[in-house]
């Protein structure tokens, strides 16, 4: 009989922020980025905040990279967004659940993790920095095991995942192999009349420059009511919108179960990119308020929130496609059949190519070609850091 072997414990849990923009804050880009610009936002009633994302703050919290380090030396890290508010948190808090604890009790740890910080968190900047703690524990636990992180959730179930392109040109995006093309919505409510013709013809003219079999959607990005968020969607009937995204504040759970009702026959409604937590997708499932619900990994829980969030959607016969997250989606979609597509956000400032999605801070970062990407089979998440991208970390414990 052979004994169990002691898993190697976590020595030291580190937080960093990188003093350059992109990676995992991708709204820090250049000006003149498609990503930043006229696009409706929820801050579009004001005139001065209208032209860019990034004039009311977008991309202020910057990257997060957060490494686990086991006992015998490995590494695993992650990257997402948060920048210094949650370095903070993991430093000053989170590190004390995580430290001296064997490699393999992700459940555990991310079950404490929660627990402690519910009387500040549950949602928002505390999600993030979970998120990013559970995702360097996976890519810790797939190294330590010398395994892709898609073989420690079971398997493939398929030999290739394909993509859709959000991109201010699914057009270009049509001819780079992708099978669909969200758009930004560009006009807000506050621009009246104009504004809602504005945006129905955008998309009859993106209609008539891509083919009957690719499809189309539109992400509105909080930005919507259900009034309007209604005579937009009627507005884009016969177009082959497939659907309409996150039109209302994340919590109007009521106004997403109204919205979805009041659909064209066909069009979907989609949600979930801003929500967080197995609780918060339980009430866009269980009051109908999707038909897809789209979590980042990187900020709704991480992985091992994740695989909850799918199952609770499993149950009721809804899809689950990620928003962006590169790598950290992608080992994800690959195992479950309730996601059969993936989201590829358009890095490149036009639209024109295909970059990945957190550079420069990632190296052997996978981007689809022609549409479709097979995982290697690199331990763990697959990614290196860039050593040219310099780690400063504000805080230690």
């Amino acid at each position: 009989m052979t004994l169990r072997t002691h898993p190697p414990r976590i020595r030291h849990l580190r937080a960093y922020t990188v003093d350059a923009p992109g990676g995992g804050d991708y709204h820090d880009q250049p000006t003149g980025h498609w990503i930043d610009d006229q696009i409706a936002t929820p801050m579009a009633v004001y005139p001065e905040y209208r032209a860019s994302r990034q004039s009311f703050g977008l991309n202020v919290l910057g990257s997060l990279v957060v490494e686990a380090e086991a006992d015998d030396g490995t590494v695993g890290f992650a990257v997402t967004t948060g920048g210094e508010p949650a370095a903070w948190i993991v430093e000053r808090h989170l590190a004390r659940f995580v430290e001296s604890v064997p490699a393999t009790d992700l459940e555990r740890l991310w079950d404490q993790m929660f627990r402690a910080t519910l009387f500040y968190g549950r949602k928002g900047l505390v999600l993030n920095a979970i998120s990013g703690v559970d995702l360097a524990l996976w890519d810790l636990m797939g190294k330590l095991r010398g395994q892709p992180v898609y073989e420690l959730l079971g398997g493939p179930v398929r030999d290739e995942q394909v993509f859709y392109a959000t991109s201010a040109r699914p057009d270009l995006a049509e001819g780079m192999g992708f099978i669909g093309g969200k758009m930004p919505l560009q006009h807000a409510p506050v621009e009246g009349e104009a504004g809602l013709r504005a945006n129905i013809e955008q998309m009859r003219t993106m209609r008539e420059r891509v083919g009957d079999d690719f499809f189309l959607a539109y992400d509105c990005w909080m930005s919507l009511d259900v009034p309007y968020a209604l005579r937009l969607a009627h507005g884009l009937d016969g177009l082959g919108v497939r659907w309409v995204e996150e039109a209302l504040p994340p919590d109007d759970y009521w106004g997403y179960a109204e919205l979805r009702r009041g659909l064209p026959p066909g069009m979907l409604c989609t949600t979930g990119e801003h929500e967080a937590g197995r609780l918060g997708f339980r009430m866009l499932l269980e009051m109908g308020c999707a038909d897809i619900i789209q979590p980042d990994v990187g900020w709704c829980g991480g992985l091992t929130e994740l695989m909850k969030i799918s199952a609770l959607a499993d149950a009721h016969g809804k899809l689950v496609v990620p928003h962006g997250s590169s790598v950290y989606s992608y080992h994800f979609v690959i195992t479950r059949h309730n996601s059969p597509f993936a989201e590829f956000l358009m890095m490149a400032p036009d639209a024109d190519a295909v970059v990945p999605m957190f550079s420069p801070l990632l190296l052997d970062e996978p981007v689809p070609e022609n549409g479709r990407l097979t995982l290697p089979d690199t331990p763990g998440f697959g990614v290196r850091l860039n050593p040219e991208c310099a780690l400063r970390r504000p805080f230690a414990h």
